[in-house]
């Protein structure tokens, strides 16, 4: 469990005291309680409150509301307000304020918005997160510390400068070594001194330009702006540990997060992971967005302690203020779309905001309260239902386990890498390549594992690395371990092609996956989006035939051992393979040298996932979801209807609890549409 304090699905939000009167907080809590909160976040942006001068703190203010949601039942997410400064700090040190890209330092506004290798800042931020820790530490209502907000801010300063040259010398044995790993004698940028390194930035190596109406940023040296990220997210992690260690130190039994961002490219989850207690992550979608999608981000936050329950730290009962197009969530997502993070390891379902800003930026962000003040709403009933529901649940569900037999690699370095690439293709983009054959798998109902290059292989079937462009030390060994000891492992285009430092492994593409795929690729072609070749399948068992759509990059390449399932159509390639299978041991390699349409991932895989037996809990009609969590010998089967229609899910002759209602199902069950259901099931002794 996250806190055995609270046996129970976390149900609350982010709540701002500060920004009403007294007499309103009160009303508040009477409306939390009809809603079944148990839980709120605060003060997640009251900095300024809380210290208004260099020595002076004022909690008592907190301390009122703190004692009064003891009072009234609820518990505490503790957030220490570190992530917007109050304005006499960024004042007397404006050093505190970062600097862009363009050389510009910034002026005090917004939020997160420091250096985050500024000392000042660093000693503000643990010194107010000390004495929150000390004067809250026994307090009933503490139930989990969150720490700062949507950390990702980088910064080009002096300060910074000075810190990426001391990151350097504790990464590089010497200049030497440094030189060679950047390749610093290309255009002559050869360094005789740690001084003479300064930050990437407009200024220098990097650039911008617009492509395909998305800014896009360039470099002329990979190794210095890979290095460059690596050392910001370091940067913004160790002011977050910062805050970290002396709480833990205080309250060694309380879990401590801060709310991630899904596939947010600025910051390497996978390192942050090791210093969270508790993942917690922040869901936007917009109405338009897929579901699988947003399933994968679930599954990626849930990757990043290998499969330990999350927190849903925020989303919107309503609707966001920011996207381009601010829908509102139709009738019954809201509480669908919660329930799908349940279904893929949330054990917290939370919000922003409990009650609806008057003014600023998020006025017009969705509230359980919304400015009409009551409960008379269609929003309010809605997390009222859900609230009643997730009681009524207590601890069935609570720190139940996903289990997946298929695993994609997913890694930040390889993200930046790759579309810090100068070619072959501005079109590719990393997490739209594993967006694909995760949703592939989405609508086969397969459970997926979202894991880093070094997981542990060995829990897995079937692995895939979709343009794993980066291969870092020992990755391609544990990968021939897996496959030699019958696992399946499948990767594509664009892969095994540099180190952890961005430089090329002569010899032959790709690289230190050449052995396992027994293939070597010649050219890469790029094809422009109007532009598309054809993959001609012949795979044995007539499993896969006839002839599907490619395009972005072709790979020409030649059998090293393995043998061709599919040959390009068109082109002066045509002919050449396009999907290959090496033997390997007791498992199987396979490459695929195109981007295919998405029908063609979706055969291919569920050809695969066939060979191994993999296979969806329960057969269900297109649009319905259906997961698994398992707790002892119980299994809960979720069933999610994102279909505006009613249907009828066969459930495979066995009996169940539905868990919402309280009924036996058997035989087949009725899902009304954006309907929910949550099937218990025992499992043989």
């Amino acid at each position: 469990m996250i806190n055995p304090k609270l046996p129970g699905i976390y149900y609350g939000g982010d709540y701002n005291p500060d920004q009403w009167p007294e007499e309103i907080w009160l009303e508040d809590i009477r409306l939390f309680k009809l809603a079944g909160i148990n839980i709120v976040t605060l003060p997640v942006f009251s900095w300024a409150k809380l210290q208004t001068a260099e020595d002076v703190y004022h909690f008592e203010w907190l301390d009122k509301i703190m004692d009064l949601m003891a009072q009234n039942g609820i518990t505490v997410c503790l957030a220490t307000s570190t992530a917007a400064q109050p304005a006499w700090i960024s004042r007397k040190y404006p050093e505190i304020l970062p600097v862009d890209a363009e050389g510009r330092q910034r002026t005090h506004g917004s939020r997160v918005n420091f250096c985050p290798n500024n000392s000042k800042y660093r000693e503000f931020s643990v010194k107010l997160a000390r004495k929150m820790a000390e004067r809250y530490k026994n307090h009933p209502a503490l139930l989990v510390w969150h720490i700062g907000n949507e950390y990702g801010s980088y910064c080009y300063c002096d300060t910074c400068a000075r810190e990426f040259r001391n990151w350097l010398q504790n990464r590089y044995s010497n200049i030497d070594e440094l030189n060679r790993c950047w390749n610093m004698s290309f255009w002559g940028h050869t360094v005789y001194d740690w001084e003479e390194i300064v930050p990437p930035s407009y200024l220098n190596e990097m650039g911008r330009d617009y492509f395909c109406g998305y800014p896009r940023e360039y470099t002329c040296f990979q190794g210095i702006s890979l290095d460059y990220n690596r050392f910001m997210s370091d940067s913004s992690l160790a002011c977050y540990r910062g805050e970290y260690d002396v709480i833990k130190a205080i309250t060694p039994e309380v879990p401590i997060t801060t709310n991630l961002m899904g596939a947010f490219k600025p910051l390497d989850y996978f390192k942050w992971a090791k210093y969270l207690d508790v993942v917690s992550w922040d869901n936007y979608p917009s109405i338009k967005d897929s579901m699988g999608n947003i399933a994968m981000r679930h599954d990626l936050m849930r990757g990043l302690k290998a499969g330990d329950p999350f927190m849903l730290m925020e989303q919107t009962p309503s609707q966001q203020n920011w996207q381009p197009y601010n829908s509102l969530k139709r009738p019954g997502v809201m509480r669908l779309w919660s329930y799908q993070a349940m279904a893929h390891g949330a054990d917290a379902i939370m919000f922003f905001q409990l009650r609806r800003s008057f003014g600023a930026c998020e006025k017009y962000h969705g509230a359980v309260i919304e400015h009409a003040g009551h409960e008379n709403t269609r929003v309010f009933r809605e997390c009222a239902q859900l609230g009643a529901e997730l009681k009524a649940l207590h601890d069935k569900i609570l720190d139940s386990r996903l289990r997946s037999r298929v695993a994609i690699i997913f890694d930040w370095d390889n993200w930046w890498a790759v579309e810090f690439s100068s070619g072959p293709s501005r079109d590719l983009r990393y997490v739209e390549q594993v967006e694909q054959y995760y949703n592939a798998l989405y609508q086969l109902n397969i459970a997926t594992d979202l894991v880093p290059p070094d997981a542990d292989f060995s829990k897995y079937e079937i692995i895939i690395a979709p343009v794993l462009y980066m291969m870092k030390p020992g990755v391609a060994k544990d990968l021939e371990q897996f496959v030699s000891n019958g696992g399946v492992f499948i990767t594509t285009f664009f892969s095994g092609l540099v180190d952890e430092n961005d430089l090329v492994g002569l010899g032959g593409y790709p690289g230190e996956l050449r052995r396992l795929t027994g293939i070597w690729a010649e050219e890469i072609d790029a094809l422009y989006p109007d532009m598309k070749n054809t993959i001609v399948v012949d795979v044995p068992s007539g499993k896969m035939r006839g002839k599907y759509q490619c395009g972005l990059l072709c790979d020409l390449i030649h059998l090293e051992g393995a043998k061709a399932l599919a040959r390009y159509g068109k082109d002066f390639y045509a002919g050449w393979p396009a999907l290959t299978e090496n033997r390997f041991g007791k498992g199987k390699a396979y490459y695929l040298a195109s981007a295919p349409e998405s029908r063609f991932i979706r055969d291919f895989l569920k050809y695969l996932c066939d060979s191994k037996g993999i296979r969806a809990p329960l057969k269900a009609p297109p649009g319905v979801e259906v997961t698994q969590r398992f707790k002892g010998n119980y299994e809960f089967t979720f069933l999610l209807n994102h279909n505006e229609s009613d249907l009828r899910i066969p459930l495979n002759r066995k009996r169940y609890l539905e868990l919402i209602t309280g009924r036996e199902q058997t035989g087949s069950m009725k899902l009304k549409a954006r309907d929910v259901a949550i099937l218990e099931r025992k499992l043989l002794e």
